[in-house]
């Protein structure tokens, strides 16, 4: 099953995002460290950076809406971070 899995989302770690509200959203880079995928199946693990422009991060510090998500139909979910997560996240601006 696992293995059917990682067949069928190949290539989702590319889908992967942080949206601000009113300012848009920040792509996941993957794949920095290692190539973590190949042409058969994606990674069980992978690890993502993501670039804020200025908007993003002053929109963010100001307590807009945060969500992350997965821009693809094998898999769409978007999650909105918690105020306690945002504010803790946003200690990373500085």
């Amino acid at each position: 099953m696992r293995a059917r899995e990682l067949a069928r989302l190949r290539g989702i770690e590319d889908q992967l995002y942080v949206e601000v509200a009113g300012a848009g959203r920040a792509r996941g880079i993957a794949g920095e460290d290692l190539d973590r995928s190949n042409d058969s199946k994606t990674s069980s693990v992978h690890f993502l950076r993501f670039e804020f422009c200025a908007a993003q991060i002053s929109a963010w510090r100001e307590g807009a809406a945060v969500s992350v998500g997965v821009d693809d139909e094998r898999y769409g979910h978007t999650l909105t971070l918690a105020a306690a997560v945002r504010s803790a996240l946003a200690l990373d601006f500085a």
